[in-house]
């Protein structure tokens, strides 16, 4: 099978799986079909009116019929409309509920790849070269060869020969608009990713617009968006050049039908072979031929773009997903690395060999230089990736086989960015949470976050929006928001990046009272560059290059191991 059957096999099978009710589809063709059936009868009937009014003898009968199709063909057509918007519609829901679906299940390696405007593309952009086929062009399309083949058949029984002199054109119009077809579908191709890459740089810019401003960087930013919209610019009038040649061409063809079907059918009237209606009749047919074929070209075209944009929706359909494999319910238990090494690249490891060992209830702080793959471990423990060598176990339990959901839940994080969603601080509190929350335990946790007292004096407390990003507060208040968030979700385990780095004095001492209260009971992991925060910690781990080089408790790893030793010294812990 050659890849284009392939690829139209597939978009077919594609499209099938968001079709609404068989009874909808067919109830949508039966209309189109009246009104095509309609469409055909109107030349007959005002043929006979043509004759008859030449012959001086109009019969309100005629007429009457006439009208009646008319409201037939108006009535079929807009439901039929209506219809074949509602199927093209939910076909269309039903791509972007399993991109959705799709996406949010993908691992962070794709993100890593992609960046998200590029990836909103896909589900916006792509999708809806897709409803536009359904919509616009495709039943038209079956409808317009019905209409050909009935108004052909017709034709022959009017006058043969003038039929013969109309189809001559369509074959001509082939070989113009199919290699034209093709390149329209290579072209919107490029058109579909240039735009993508264009929506993931506006996401990009639009996401770090502070930054943006704070480093002066407007007009940089400008130039790669106008290089963006300038190859934009570049693939529009690509195809709108295939367009021109398109559109004038199917004109000049009816055009250069039309007069030599009214030259000859002119003559066959003077000469008495051929009536006047029959003639007008012709000339209606000729239209509802000529009218499908052009049709059929811009389906054709609307095809390939349609085909392009599914490939990538397919390709991120396609993709694995973080799936739970053999799942086992989350147990709490002692957390194992067994020698393991992990890279963001096949050939650049980050992580070397990685081995320890944490007990229930242990906190665990983890010192270094920056790079040495500390905030790699909390991904790996996050299950953010999978180790590429040596296995990360949970009370004896490999993590790939202890339930995702299970293992994400039982994880509270909490880091120097603190991320926080657009929405309210209530919308953030319980974020991500399967369970409803009364407000009571809403309250408790933010007392517990020493956050309660600064939500409570906002101008509608909990209902507060907090703008993009959390922009509307400040660093430590964000912090506490995320403190309250994960004491509410109860975690076995918990993981604490450099959270306490970028706080004043003031807005530390409040978060670190909140983080000991978090951290009563859990088994806790720490990342910070201050060892004054984690000097008590029950076990210090030292990472180097990738490598564990050290580990124990604090006053016997300043004694055994130099880079520790070190690290105090230039702090100057006691």
């Amino acid at each position: 099978m050659s890849d284009e059957k392939r690829n139209i096999r597939q978009f077919f099978s594609f499209i099938k799986g968001g079709l609404p009710a068989k009874w909808l589809v067919f109830v949508a063709i039966a209309l189109s079909l009246i009104e095509t059936a309609a469409s055909l009868v109107v030349p007959l009937f005002t043929r006979n009116l043509v004759d008859q009014l030449s012959a001086g003898d109009l019969s309100g009968g005629v007429i009457a019929f006439l009208i009646a199709t008319f409201v037939i063909q108006t009535i079929s057509s807009g439901f039929s409309y209506y219809i074949l918007a509602y199927i093209g519609e939910s076909i269309v829901a039903f791509i972007r509920r399993q991109l959705w679906e799709r996406i949010l299940r993908l691992p962070v390696s794709y993100f890593d790849e992609h960046e998200s405007g590029e990836t909103m593309s896909r589900i916006t952009q792509d999708t809806n070269t897709v409803k536009a086929l359904i919509t616009n062009h495709l039943v038209s399309f079956l409808t317009g060869i019905i209409s050909i083949i009935g108004a052909v058949i017709i034709l022959l029984t009017i006058d043969w020969r003038m039929t013969i002199i109309m189809l001559v054109a369509v074959p001509v119009a082939f070989i113009v608009v199919i290699p034209l077809g093709r390149m329209m579908y290579r072209i919107s191709k490029k058109m579909q990713d240039e735009m993508a890459d264009f929506s993931a740089n506006l996401g990009r810019v639009l996401s770090e617009i502070r930054l943006v401003k704070a480093s002066n960087a407007e007009n940089a930013e400008e130039r790669k968006g106008t290089n963006g919209i300038r190859e934009l610019f570049t693939y529009g009038l690509k195809e709108a050049r295939i367009q021109a040649v398109i559109s004038p061409f199917m004109t000049t063809i009816i055009m250069v039908v039309l007069v030599v079907l009214i030259g000859y059918g002119g003559v066959r009237v003077a000469s008495g072979a051929l009536s006047a209606g029959s003639l007008v009749a012709i000339i209606i047919y000729m239209f509802q031929i000529v009218v499908p074929f052009s049709q059929m070209a811009t389906f054709l075209t609307a095809f390939q773009k349609a085909m392009g944009a599914t490939e990538r929706i397919q390709y991120l359909l396609g993709r694995d997903t973080e799936a739970d494999k053999q799942p086992h319910a989350f147990e709490k238990g002692s957390l194992r690395f067994e020698d393991v090494s992990f890279g963001y690249q096949a050939d650049a490891p980050i992580l070397k060999n990685v081995s320890f060992s944490v007990n229930p209830g242990e906190t665990v702080a983890f010192v270094g230089p920056s790079g040495a793959g500390k905030t790699t471990i909390f991904s790996l423990i996050e299950r953010f990736y999978s180790p590429s060598e040596g296995t990360i176990t949970m009370a004896g339990t490999p993590l790939e086989k202890v339930s995702l959901s299970d293992w994400r839940q039982s994880i509270g994080y909490v880091s120097q960015e603190s991320p926080i969603m657009a929405g309210t601080i209530r919308d953030n509190i319980v974020y991500g949470l399967d369970q409803e929350i009364s407000e009571l335990q809403m309250e408790a946790a933010l007392r517990q976050a020493n956050a309660h007292d600064f939500v409570m004096a906002l101008p509608e407390q909990m209902d507060t929006t907090v703008g993009e990003r959390g922009v509307k507060l400040s660093g430590g208040q964000r912090q506490r928001i995320a403190i309250a968030r994960a004491l509410l979700r109860d975690p076995a385990i918990l993981l604490l990046d450099e959270a306490t780095s970028n706080l004043d004095s003031e807005s530390e001492a409040a978060v670190q009272d909140a983080l000991k209260t978090l951290m009563e009971g859990r088994t806790t992991f720490i990342i910070a560059h201050r060892l004054s925060t984690v000097v008590e910690a029950d076990k210090m781990i030292v990472i180097e290059a990738g490598r564990v080089t050290g580990q124990g408790p604090h006053e016997e790893l300043y004694r055994s191991n130099a880079t520790y030793q070190q690290l105090v010294n230039q702090q100057m812990i006691s």
